[in-house]
């Protein structure tokens, strides 16, 4: 890898649009704290504050963060129809 190439944590999907799982283990702590944290905040803001509201606001944060990271250590997102790019 060059100087002026980024690391790709997670590859873009090889049909459709989006990222695939991720390629190396930075991606997969990554998903693992993430999907952690999701169930936690069900956990927090469900079982013991029994708020359901406050568990959507923490999801949403929980998924532009999820999109967020995607974004900045993933291939570029677009439509992709196998081999055709």
């Amino acid at each position: 890898m060059s100087a002026g190439e980024k690391k790709i944590w997670f590859p873009a999907k090889q049909y459709g649009w989006g990222w695939g799982p991720p390629v190396c283990w930075q991606g997969w702590v990554f998903l693992l704290l993430w999907i952690a944290a999701s169930s936690g905040s069900a956990y927090f803001a469900i079982v013991r504050l029994e708020k359901f509201w406050l568990f959507f606001i923490f999801e949403a944060i929980l998924i532009g963060v999820l999109i967020l990271v995607c974004l900045l250590k993933g291939e570029k997102p677009g439509w992709r129809w196998g081999d055709k790019k």
